[in-house]
């Protein structure tokens, strides 16, 4: 059996753990083309944005608190840094954040994946 953490962080088939999980940037193949496993199903919603808002914010005041306590920088230097640090880390966790809570709503039955076997 793939671990869904495993098989999130690569972003692959959460049955198979080799096929492609994404078609370009964020959507989902219909079907693995390894092990045939319909992904349609699949419904995240905002889960993988959630945690990403939390991940990433906090790593943001961390990373802010840090520069300003060691450097003491205008406002406008904290915006020169911030946006490509928030911007990067967001598209960076995004990806295998989602396919990870695929992964998981997958192993748990959830969102009526039917992989056509018992158990």
């Amino acid at each position: 059996m793939v671990s869904p953490f495993l098989a999130g962080l690569m972003c692959r088939c959460p049955r198979c753990g080799r096929g492609k999980l994404f078609q370009g940037l964020l959507n989902v193949t219909a079907v693995c083309t390894i092990c045939g496993l319909d992904l349609s199903a699949h419904d995240t919603g905002d889960g993988p944005a959630v945690f990403v808002i939390l991940i990433v914010g906090g790593l943001a005041v961390a990373f802010a608190f840090i520069i300003e306590m060691a450097f003491v920088p205008p406002i406008w230097v904290h915006l020169i840094y911030q946006i490509p640090f928030v911007l990067g880390l967001s598209i960076l966790f995004l990806r295998p954040l989602k396919a990870t809570l695929i992964a998981l709503q997958y192993r748990h039955h959830a969102s009526n994946f039917d992989d056509g076997q018992p158990g």
